[in-house]
């Protein structure tokens, strides 16, 4: 009997540790789904007709001097570490200061947490793109135009924030949205059919400064008519902006505590290139912006959009897209000097051609004019033309 019993230990030992074997089989460990991968882009910018035509956000290099120039040398470091917890962390090697460029940054330092088991909803917290703007939120090794349109991108230095954001999309949609930029449709990502987000409100990398968080939220809907995918969307954030004191000129005026309101409504509107494609948004609401006329930073009305048109061409492996952008500004911009006024109209025409799936080679041509000032700056109105290049390599 002493026998039996102990045969019968010993047994249910050996099925225990083959269960818990076979489930150690079945689950993979975070490591498992861990990923590395990144991206460079070297730029050439050539027959600058106006050397005094600056574009501070989008690219440094527009000053009439440079021609070599990395614009970014980013890893992505990412993984499913658990059914409902996923990672997402991205320095960039080519981030630029005061004092010489190529520095390393955090750019996005986040992780998404599962409130269901197909994570159709989930929590975002850390440091990511703000769910404003399509162009803002595509990636900039997915984006057609060598830089993003002024008009939206001038809400948020570099895209991103630090705080909490409420993603949901129902699973088909979220593989729809992952598609679009697996099959070199130029899409956005996955930041949910709805979003609400609360964050600090001054840009990444930044402290708060008012203890009043911005509150952004949007809502789009992608969706299949024949061949074409369509998606359109609206979205909008609102909170006060504290201009920081050595982003303000010594004679320049401003209010006391430096808070001016923060607010924009914007509407997207995306066919995608099957094979003729179509982008386009636009924005309008109100920010900070110096007035030369009183030499202070005030709360003006902003407004402003983009159309850029492209057409998806393949051949064997490779594929060739002809794009054309035009765009539009009259606002300020908050994270610059002064909240330096703006009013840009640029139209670029290029060639996007991608000979192996691991590099890509992007030419355009500009024809810009940009009126900006500040307190230096005055009457300060350019025009001009420039060439410009850009190879990405993709690992």
């Amino acid at each position: 009997m002493r026998l039996k019993r102990i045969l019968a230990v010993v047994f249910l030992i050996a099925l225990t540790n083959t269960l818990r074997a076979q489930s150690d089989k079945e689950q993979p460990k975070w490591y498992d789904t861990f990923s590395l991968r990144g991206y460079i882009q070297a730029r050439y910018n050539a027959f600058q007709s106006n050397s005094n035509l600056g574009c501070e956000q989008c690219d440094k290099s527009w000053n009439g001097n440079s021609s070599f120039f990395i614009r970014r040398a980013r890893l992505v470091f990412s993984g499913q570490i658990g059914k409902q917890v996923y990672f997402y962390f991205q320095p960039d090697f080519a981030s630029s200061t005061s004092s010489g460029l190529n520095y390393g940054q955090i750019k996005d330092a986040y992780f998404d947490l599962g409130l269901d088991s197909d994570n159709e909803y989930r929590i975002r917290i850390g440091q990511t793109k703000i769910p404003f703007g399509f162009e803002n939120m595509q990636s900039s090794s997915v984006r057609i135009p060598l830089d993003r349109a002024d008009a939206l991108n001038s809400a948020f230095t570099n895209e991103r924030d630090l705080g909490v954001f409420f993603y949901w999309a129902p699973k088909e949609k979220r593989a729809l949205l992952k598609s679009l930029v697996r099959d070199g449709l130029k899409g956005s990502g996955d930041y949910g059919i709805f979003a609400l987000g609360v964050f600090n409100g001054q840009t990444p990398n930044q402290l708060d400064q008012n203890n009043e968080p911005h509150i952004v939220a949007r809502v789009t809907w992608p969706f299949a008519i024949g061949n074409q995918i369509i998606e359109s969307a609206i979205q909008g954030y609102t909170g006060k902006f504290v201009v920081p004191t050595n982003e303000i000129s010594k004679n320049v005026k401003y209010t006391a505590d430096r808070n001016y309101l923060d607010q924009r409504l914007a509407a997207t509107f995306v066919l995608y290139p099957k094979p003729f494609g179509i982008q386009a948004e636009f924005n309008v609401g109100k920010g900070p912006e110096f007035n030369k006329q009183t030499d202070s930073i005030e709360v003006q009305n902003l407004k402003g959009g983009y159309v850029t048109m492209s057409y998806l061409i393949n051949k064997g492996k490779q594929t060739f897209i002809p794009f054309l952008r035009a765009q539009y500004y009259d606002g300020g911009k908050k994270h610059e000097l002064d909240a330096r006024s703006y009013k840009v109209n640029d139209f670029e025409f290029g060639l996007e051609w991608q000979p192996v799936e691991q590099f890509e080679l992007v030419g355009s041509y500009n024809f810009s004019h940009r009126r900006y000032e500040d307190f230096e700056l005055r009457d300060n109105d350019q025009r001009g033309n420039l060439l410009r290049i850009q190879a990405q390599l993709n690992f």
